[in-house]
């Protein structure tokens, strides 16, 4: 035989061989699951709409796109021009109406009850002196048949005297002890209550001056900056877009052959191309329980595993490198985690 025909037996042998040893280890390690499964998709993550609770003229729009916010952070303002003088006069209001209340609660004081103890005394005197004198003139009137110096008309006017001083003497007498016993239950519930009107108003004019200040909720990263210093806020227009930069996820399917072989919990790393070199820590945090879609509603096996489950796999990203949309590939390690993931 000739050298090339040796040498195509030689590589036929080998190709066989070859064949051979990949058909054995196809048969050996085809039903084996491999300890990595990879999955594609792309970076998401939330993001809000702020707006003010209140309808006001902008004053100041204090942070641009792409500024990060802390939480707690104003990002702008409204005018409060005609909110703070309306606020100082509720605040007057109700401190006036607090010392009424404290002025029922405290009673009466002991130079005013003195005070009307003293007219009550003077009353007392008065109506004593009016009854002696119609007594006098009744006396005589009764004892010289009206032929004495007392005429008829004197013992009316002092019988209307002594009656009169009897009648201020019980208003007198009444008014002391009103005095004594102090305002009333009722009056003081009244009061009470305007002071607590008062006090809801000023409530809501100093949430109205707060609300005022347009605060970031979250910590996050500025998207888009929608209204300008002059412009009319009301709650149904955002002034910000904000996408919060923790946590953040990889939105990825996974075919309904491999779902089973998941749960939540497992350990995975992502890649992106812009940072090929580097592997972001996460874990599978959701599970989708319904399919993307259904194909038909009878199924065949083929058809059945073609179904694709949504798959979240959160990503620790402290350096905020991740941006909204960017691909992403994920490698979940198929063997059980810690519980968390993380």
């Amino acid at each position: 035989m000739t050298k090339r025909q040796l040498l195509i037996i030689a590589l036929a042998v080998v190709v066989c061989a070859g064949a051979g040893a990949g058909a054995a280890w196809w048969l050996t390690h085809s039903k084996r699951p491999a300890d990595t499964l990879t999955l594609f998709g792309n970076v998401d993550l939330r993001q809000i709409e702020l707006a003010f609770n209140d309808s006001e003229r902008i004053s100041a729009v204090l942070v641009q796109e792409g500024d990060r916010l802390a939480k707690g952070q104003v990002v702008a303002r409204l005018d409060v021009s005609r909110l703070q003088p309306e606020m100082a006069q509720v605040e007057a209001q109700t401190a006036a109406q607090q010392a009424v209340v404290d002025r029922m609660h405290a009673g009466n004081r002991p130079q005013e009850i003195a005070q009307a103890k003293a007219g009550l005394a003077a009353a007392q005197a008065d109506a004593l002196v009016a009854q002696g004198q119609y007594q006098r003139a009744a006396s005589l009137w009764s004892a010289t048949s009206g032929r004495a110096a007392v005429s008829r008309q004197d013992v009316d006017n002092a019988k209307a005297a002594a009656d009169a001083a009897a009648a201020k003497l019980e208003s007198q007498q009444k008014a002391y002890e009103l005095e004594l016993i102090g305002p009333r239950r009722e009056d003081i519930a009244q009061a009470e209550a305007q002071l607590s009107a008062s006090q809801a108003q000023l409530v809501l004019l100093k949430q109205q001056l707060a609300d005022a200040q347009l605060v970031a909720p979250i910590a996050g990263v500025v998207r888009a900056r929608l209204m300008e210093p002059g412009e009319m806020a009301t709650p149904q227009r955002p002034v910000f877009t904000i996408a919060e930069t923790d946590p953040k996820w990889v939105r990825a399917y996974v075919n309904e052959t491999d779902l089973p072989r998941l749960h939540p919990g497992m350990a995975a790393s992502v890649t992106v191309d812009g940072f090929s070199s580097h592997a972001y820590k996460g874990w599978v945090g959701f599970i989708s329980s319904v399919a993307e879609f259904t194909p038909k509603t009878v199924q065949t096996p083929e058809l059945r595993t073609s179904l694709v489950y949504e798959v979240r796999v959160f990503v620790i990203d402290p350096s905020d490198d991740l941006r909204l949309g960017m691909p992403a590939t994920v490698h979940i390690h198929l063997a059980p985690a810690d519980g968390s993931g993380r």
